[in-house]
C-alpha cells in the first residue's frame, strides 16, 4: 500500500460543488429513494390492468430491491476507480431509460425486467451521489450541512413516494409513477456535465476486484431475495437463497484477505465509525421500510381512508424529517454528532411507543403526533450515520463507504418490509377486519429496532468520550 492512502486517512478535498451542483445531487438522490416507495401504491392497479397474480406483481418491488441492494457496493467502488460523476451520469441514464420502458410496458415480464434495470441504475446513482458530496466538500461544517440536506432529501423522498403515488394513480394512471422520472432524468443528464466536477481516485496499480464484486453482489442480492420472501419462512425459496448468501459472503471474505487489491480492504471494516454507522443504517432501514407499509395498510383497512388520504396522513413524517435534516448541521455544531444520534434515536423510540397504541377507529391525532417523532428520528439518524461513516475516510474510499451505508439501509428496508407486516398478520388473524392489534404489534417491533439503535448510538457516544479523555490524559 505504499502508493495508496491508508484507510481512515482523509485526503485533501477536491474543489467544492456549487449550490446548483449540490441541488442536482439531491434531486437525483430524491428520485432514486422516491421510486422505492412510489410503486407500492400502484401495485393493485398494475395487477388489474396486466391481469397477473399478486405473487407476480410483487416482483415489481422485489426485482428492484434485489438489483439495488445487490449492486450498491460494486457501484460505490466503481465510482472510486472510474469517476464518480461518470458513474452518476451512467446511473441516471440507465434509470431514466428503464423508467420509460416500465411506463410503456404492456407485458409483465417487460415491466419486471425494466424494474431490475432501474434498480441497477439506482445502485450506481446512490453511492455516487453520496461520495460526490463527501469528496466535494471538506470534512467539517460544510460537509455536515450538505449531508444534512442529503439525509433530509432521502427521508422526504421515501414518504413523498406514498403521497405522490396516490395522487398519480388516482388522477392519472399507474404508468405515470414510472414516466414521472423521465423529464427529471433528462434534465439531470443535460445539467450534470456543466455543474458537477469529476471526482476519482488515482488508479495507479489499482484494478476493480471482479471476483470480489461478483461474490458480494451475489451475497447481498440473495439475502435481499430471501428476506423479501420472508412470508414463507422455512420454505425452500427462503432457505436456499439464505444458504447461497452465506456461502457467497464466506467466499467474499476469503477473497478479500488474499486479493492484491481487494474490493473492500479489511482495515476499513475495523473502523468503529463505519461499523456503528452501518448498524444504525440497518436498524433505521428496518423500522422505516416496515413502518411505512404497515401504516399504509392500517390507515386504509382499519380507518378506511383512501390511498391518497393515507399518504397525506403519513406526509408529516417527511415534513418533520426535512426540518430535522435542515437543522442537522446546527444541532451537530451545538451538541456534537454523537449526541444528535442519541437524541434522534430516542425521538424515534418515543414515536414508536406511541404507535403501539394505534386506535381502532378514527378521531385520534395520536398517529399524527407519533409519525412526526419517527420522521425526526429517521432523518436525524440517517444524517448522523453518514457523517460518522465518512469522517476520516480517505477520498479514495468514499464511494465504497457510500455503497456500504446505502446497502445497510437497503438490507434493513427489505427485512423491515418482510418482518413488520408478517408480525401484524401473525398477531391479527382477522387480517385487519376489525381491530388494530396486529398493527400495534408491528409497531412494537419497530420500537425494538429504534431502541436498539439508540443503544448503539449511546455506546458510540461513550466510546468517543472515552477516546477523547484517553487522548487528553497526561502521559506518565
Amino acid at each position: 500500500m505504499a502508493d495508496q492512502e491508508r484507510p481512515g486517512t482523509a485526503a485533501a478535498p477536491t474543489a467544492e460543488h456549487g449550490r446548483l451542483g449540490l441541488a442536482l445531487i439531491l434531486v437525483a438522490a430524491f428520485m432514486v429513494v422516491l421510486d422505492f416507495s412510489i410503486v407500492n401504491v400502484a401495485l393493485s392497479s398494475i395487477q388489474r390492468e396486466l391481469g397477473v397474480s399478486a405473487a407476480t406483481v410483487q416482483w415489481v418491488v422485489t426485482g428492484y430491491a434485489i438489483a439495488f441492494g445487490g449492486l450498491l457496493i460494486l457501484g460505490g467502488r466503481a465510482g472510486d476507480l472510474y469517476g464518480r460523476r461518470r458513474l452518476f451520469l451512467a446511473g441516471i441514464a440507465v434509470f431514466t431509460a428503464a423508467s420509460l420502458a416500465g411506463g410503456l410496458a404492456r407485458d409483465p415480464v417487460l415491466l419486471i425486467a425494466s424494474r431490475v434495470v432501474q434498480g441497477s441504475g439506482a445502485a450506481m446513482v446512490a453511492p455516487a451521489a453520496l461520495s460526490l458530496i463527501t469528496t466535494g466538500f471538506p470534512e467539517g461544517p460544510r460537509r455536515t450541512r450538505a449531508l444534512g440536506l442529503y439525509g433530509a432529501t432521502a427521508s422526504v423522498g421515501f414518504v413523498a413516494g406514498q403521497v405522490l403515488g396516490g395522487v398519480l394513480v388516482e388522477f392519472l394512471t399507474w404508468r405515470s409513477v414510472f414516466l414521472v422520472n423521465v423529464p427529471v432524468g433528462l434534465a439531470a443528464l443535460l445539467l450534470a456535465p456543466r455543474i458537477l466536477r469529476e471526482s476519482r481516485s488515482p488508479r495507479t496499480g489499482r484494478h476493480l476486484d471482479a471476483s470480489g464484486a461478483l461474490l458480494i453482489t451475489l451475497a447481498v442480492g440473495a439475502l435481499v431475495f430471501a428476506v423479501s420472501r420472508g412470508g414463507g419462512t422455512g420454505s425452500a425459496d427462503v432457505l436456499v437463497p439464505l444458504a447461497l448468501s452465506a456461502l457467497a459472503a464466506a467466499a467474499f471474505i476469503a477473497n478479500e484477505h488474499h486479493h492484491a487489491d481487494p474490493l473492500m480492504q479489511p482495515a476499513l471494516l475495523r473502523l468503529h465509525g463505519l461499523r456503528s454507522a452501518g448498524a444504525l443504517m440497518l436498524l433505521l432501514g428496518l423500522w422505516n421500510g416496515g413502518e411505512m407499509l404497515v401504516l399504509s395498510v392500517y390507515l386504509q383497512q382499519v380507518l378506511h381512508m383512501s390511498p391518497l388520504a393515507a399518504g397525506l396522513t403519513i406526509a408529516p413524517q417527511g415534513v418533520f424529517g426535512l426540518a430535522t435534516g435542515l437543522l442537522g448541521a446546527r444541532l451537530a455544531r451545538h451538541l456534537g454528532i454523537q449526541k444528535v444520534l442519541v437524541a434522534t434515536g430516542a425521538a424515534a423510540t418515543i414515536g414508536f411507543a406511541a404507535l403501539t397504541r394505534l386506535p381502532g377507529s378514527g378521531g385520534s391525532h395520536l398517529p399524527l403526533a407519533a409519525v412526526t417523532l419517527v420522521g425526526c428520528g429517521t432523518a436525524g439518524m440517517a444524517f448522523g450515520s453518514m457523517v460518522t461513516a465518512s469522517a476520516g475516510i480517505a477520498d479514495r474510499d468514499q464511494g465504497l463507504v457510500g455503497g456500504v451505508i446505502n446497502t445497510s439501509r437497503q438490507l434493513g428496508a427489505a427485512i423491515g418490509a418482510a418482518l413488520l407486516p408478517a408480525v401484524a398478520d401473525a398477531v391479527d388473524r382477522t387480517r385487519h377486519a376489525s381491530t388494530a392489534v396486529g398493527d400495534r404489534a408491528a409497531m412494537l417491533a419497530g420500537l425494538a429496532a429504534a431502541a436498539l439503535a439508540t443503544l448503539v448510538a449511546t455506546n458510540a457516544w461513550r466510546r468517543s468520550r472515552h477516546d477523547g479523555v484517553a487522548r487528553c490524559a497526561p502521559r506518565a
